[in-house]
């Protein structure tokens, strides 16, 4: 098993941010890339927030939060990561994005380090056929929000060592969280039945059976849901959405996984949920207002 005690995090928005935070939490040294300087310095302001919102919520005090923040260290150029001991790629859920990030990143890397991926949907097995180490490859699905999300999904690609895997488990656990494993089909666990759920909650607002608002009522009250699947899709991206169905769709061939028309017109739109303010709900006034 190899000794993990730096961790590079490729990609400093949302999720790159979250890992980041827990990783620093967790007592290792974290170095932060993404494709500018001030991309990077954008995602340590996101955890320097979120850590002083656990500090005024008492969950971890200020010297927790001090000693966190200076464990993360800045690191725009690949030759940045060249100590880490395990790299986290957590960039857009783009496969070809993924593989391009990959191929320029490993020259630099040592021999030994680890190399995992956030993706929530793509082929942990082709990804990792785009690097010099796939024994030393697997995918890490951390939850958004990360610093909230006890799960960690845990996918072994075909080439994946079992060291490597072990490796993996013990560090998600050190972190906190629980881990469980999902074998390298479309969408894992998680987002396999979570996605499909959101695309049918989509078709019900399509087809007129129902409106945003009654929708997103119905499966909280009638389901026991903290948030209705439309606010969800909001939460997470429209684009995320419509990208995991993509892949579920082209991966498994079943119609059942065929994007809905209306998530599709609301990505072609520019209407990506909270991000872009506006979603299934328009964000831009004082409170979310539903769009249909």
């Amino acid at each position: 098993m190899t000794d993990i005690r730096t961790v590079g995090v490729v990609g400093a928005g949302q999720m790159g941010s979250g890992i980041a935070h827990v990783c620093a939490l967790g007592g290792y040294d974290v170095l932060l890339n993404d494709v500018a300087l001030e991309r990077v310095e954008a995602g340590l302001d996101i955890v320097r927030r979120n850590l002083a919102r656990q500090v005024a919520k008492g969950a971890i005090d200020q010297a927790a939060m001090d000693a966190a923040l200076k464990r993360i260290r800045p690191a725009p150029a690949g030759d940045d990561l060249r100590d880490a001991d395990l790299v986290i790629e957590a960039a857009t859920e783009d496969e070809e994005t993924k593989k391009a990030i990959f191929r320029s990143l490993t020259p630099y890397l040592k021999p030994s380090a680890l190399l995992a991926s956030n993706t929530s949907s793509i082929s942990i097995t082709r990804l990792a056929a785009s690097t010099d180490r796939p024994g030393k490859f697997l995918g890490l699905h951390f939850m958004n929000p990360v610093p909230l999300m006890k799960l960690v999904e845990i996918i072994r690609g075909i080439a994946t060592d079992a060291g490597t895997y072990e490796t993996a488990v013990a560090f998600a656990q050190s972190l906190g969280k629980t881990t469980a494993n999902a074998e390298d089909f479309p969408a894992f666990i998680v987002n396999r039945v979570l996605i499909p759920m959101i695309n049918e909650a989509i078709f019900t607002l399509y087809e007129g059976v129902g409106t945003v608002e009654a929708i997103d009522t119905a499966m909280r009250l009638g389901a026991n849901h903290p948030m209705g699947p439309l606010e969800l899709a909001d939460f997470i991206g429209l684009d995320t959405v419509l990208s995991i169905m993509n892949v579920l769709y082209d991966g498994l061939s079943d119609s059942k996984y065929r994007p809905c028309p209306l998530l599709v017109k609301y990505v072609e739109a520019g209407w990506l949920g909270r991000k872009a303010g506006r979603g299934f709900y328009d964000y831009r006034g004082e409170k979310p207002v539903p769009t249909r």
